[in-house]
């Protein structure tokens, strides 16, 4: 006979604004009836037990619609932690502190270094000097971006790296004016050093599976039930499908594969779809592929349709970046995708690049098939002329990282990006509007060191940072949304752009019974004390997590 279960309490359903029941009833992981209590009895019949929740409120599980499972768990299980606003003389501090528990000759890794830090580092008299704090241990340091990288003179060697060395496609070993090697790695050249780096590690699969069992618990804790994987490689799938053949696995995975070599070493395109298809499990989903149309502003790599400022090296009062695809090659990728079963998952961190973007659906969207399922990630920059364009070709908009308020890497782009730009970052109000559907990520460990998925969802509304950080200043406050609608983000409209709408995103008879229980009804607190929220249970498919 199968067991029927009975929650009772105050329940956000995220159906709509304002849906709220009473109780709701899980059977087999499945919601069978929602309503009022007597209504829910009534039609599950027998009931084995009735669980009464009475402090906060219930409510969907969270979805985080990007994020890096492995980067971020191995930050917090294995590696050195910056803070983003440690300055030169503090990372040197840290990485000569570090060193002491260290065996000869490992290696130091560690972040994140903020952006608006990293242009002060690119010279060789910090080179000198993180030589020094390293006492001959290789160094890499990632930045608040994770694309790019700062190392020392002994990473380089271990690289084989020398001033000689010539830059690859999509990547640069940053030189001095005078040719000399800085240490600093933009792009596919970090790569290059996580290779390296990864090699060195004495037992790679015990580091990765330590590494996703941190990840994996810190994002429960948080109330966390759904994750996309923005970058799955092939050590990640490895170590995801040990975890759920031991059962230890409570979360839903939609995983994105790289397309073309990314941030880390290791197979890519369609040998990785491939390959990747076979870790299909109860948990873990390779829906996507992860496509790079751009950089990231602080190493001028965003593509933008404004020029940047002259700062930090450009010299150039017309430089806008450039693109890493062709139209051409991007909208043959697209339809390939589509032939393959995969949505696409596309970085555009600039105006310029979502245009791209939105050109190439425009054409796919022509083809008898429709062309893939697409989210167009980040789009910090949307020019006003194509706002209206997400919603008329079905693009989701994968807001991400939390850089809608003060933050050292929102600070560190405007050093970069004109201000007429800046002032219209994160449109999130008139892209809602315009009926797009907008999702919610972190990106993690992109931006913050700590991840906390509740200040995310109150700095969309508040467009401001926690409380606590004394800083009054907003970004774009005349694109604030309401709680609800940020809520959403983070449950049922991550759903629609992963593709999982009709298993997951709300509380609703037929779904997976996906819902957390929270210390506070969020929506009758103070806006600004929305952060402190704690999650006080967890269910996945009806199971309650620990």
């Amino acid at each position: 006979m199968t067991n029927t279960t009975i929650y009772t309490g105050k329940i956000w359903t995220a159906i709509a604004d304002d849906h709220w029941v009473e109780a709701f009833a899980v059977a087999d992981g499945i919601v069978t009836a929602t309503g009022t209590l007597e209504d829910v009895r009534q039609a599950a019949g027998e009931v084995a037990d009735v669980v009464e929740i009475t402090d906060g409120i219930v409510m969907p599980g969270l979805i985080d619609g990007h994020l890096h499972l492995s980067l971020g768990g191995t930050q917090l299980a294995h590696e050195l932690p910056l803070d983003p606003t440690d300055d030169a003389d503090a990372i040197l501090a840290k990485v000569t502190d570090w060193t002491s528990r260290l065996e000869p000759g490992e290696w130091v890794i560690g972040g994140i270094i903020g952006s608006g830090v990293l242009p002060t580092l690119n010279n060789v008299e910090f080179l000198a000097k993180l030589d020094e704090a390293a006492g001959g241990h290789p160094v890499l340091l990632r930045d608040d971006t994770m694309h790019n990288r700062q190392v020392n003179s002994a990473a380089l060697e271990a690289m084989g790296v020398t001033a000689q060395t010539e830059d690859p496609e999509d990547g640069t070993y940053v030189r001095d004016d005078q040719g000399r090697l800085t240490g600093a790695l933009w792009e596919l050249t970090g790569a290059v050093a996580e290779g390296v780096a990864a090699k060195s590690h004495k037992d790679a699969q015990a580091r990765q599976a330590t590494a996703l069992r941190t990840a994996l618990d810190r994002l429960s804790a948080l109330g966390i039930t759904t994750v996309q994987d923005a970058a799955t490689m092939l050590p990640h799938f490895e170590g995801l499908a040990a975890l759920e053949e031991a059962g230890e696995l409570e979360m839903r995975i939609i995983a994105s594969m790289p397309i073309r070599p990314f941030i880390e070493a290791g197979t890519v395109g369609e040998e990785l779809f491939e390959r990747g298809a076979a870790f299909e499990s109860e948990h873990v989903k390779p829906r996507f592929a992860k496509f790079v149309l751009d950089g990231v502003p602080t190493t001028l790599t965003t593509a933008l349709l404004q020029p940047y400022k002259c700062v930090h090296g450009n010299h150039d009062p017309e430089f806008r970046g450039e693109l890493y695809w062709s139209l051409d090659d991007l909208v043959a990728s697209l339809r390939r995708c589509a032939e393959l079963g995969l949505g696409a998952k596309l970085h555009a961190t600039g105006d310029a690049s979502v245009r791209q973007a939105l050109d190439a659906a425009a054409i796919v969207r022509q083809d008898a098939n429709g062309g893939p399922a697409m989210q167009i990630a980040h789009m910090s920059f949307i020019s006003e002329a194509d706002l209206g364009r997400f919603a008329e070709l079905n693009v989701a908009a994968d807001a991400c990282p939390f850089m809608w308020f003060p933050s050292p890497l929102t600070d560190g782009v405007g050093e970069f990006v004109a201000d007429e730009t800046m002032a219209n970052i994160w449109p999130f109000k008139d892209l809602l509007a315009t009926g797009a559907v907008v999702a919610g990520g972190s990106d993690w460990p992109v931006g913050l060191p700590v991840l906390n998925p509740w200040l995310g969802i109150e700095g969309m509304v508040t467009r401001q940072g926690a409380v606590e950080d004394g800083d009054d200043r907003t970004v774009n406050i005349g694109q604030a949304i309401t709680l609800h609608q940020a809520l959403a983000a983070f449950t049922r409209e991550s759903a629609k752009a992963l593709g999982i709408a009709e298993t997951t995103g709300t509380i609703e008879p037929g779904k997976s019974a996906d819902f957390i229980a929270i210390d506070r009804n969020v929506f009758e607190v103070p806006t600004r004390d929305v952060h402190h929220t704690r999650v006080i249970r967890r269910w996945l498919g009806g199971v309650a997590g620990e």
